[in-house]
């Protein structure tokens, strides 16, 4: 089954955090809280869970980037530790919480897209 011509992208709807079926009502009603549902076309949020994947994925992203960089700087340059203190951890801040709501969005999206949902003994093919 095909989506419809008009339907956004994932990636689109996750980075503006917007309704993954019609791409213009919001998905969150707080910062990481998702809506009850879209403002635009009404689609129902309850079937979006997508745990803690978002906050595994951008942990572990932001972490590998922002230290490989500091791991860089403290060979080339030796800064003092003051410095780094000043710089690493407010880098790890700032990336982890500005990227946190477009994956958490993204990730909803992708649910919605290819109809995910928990498993169970339904689910299990019997031979």
């Amino acid at each position: 089954m095909t989506s419809p011509v008009h339907a956004p992208s994932s990636l689109r709807s996750g980075l503006l955090c917007r309704c993954p079926r019609c791409g213009e009502g919001r998905l969150y009603a707080g910062f990481l809280r998702l809506a009850k549902r879209c403002d635009r076309c009404g689609l129902d949020y309850s079937f979006a869970d997508p745990a803690d994947g978002p906050a595994f994925f951008v942990m572990t992203g932001v972490g590998i980037l922002v230290i490989a960089v500091w791991a860089w700087a403290v060979v080339a340059a030796q800064p003092p530790l003051w410095l780094q203190f000043a710089t690493v951890f407010p880098a790890l801040l700032a990336g982890c919480l500005g990227t946190l709501r477009p994956v958490k969005a993204w990730l909803v999206a992708e649910q919605y897209i290819h109809k995910a949902s928990e498993g169970g003994a339904s689910s299990v093919q019997k031979s």
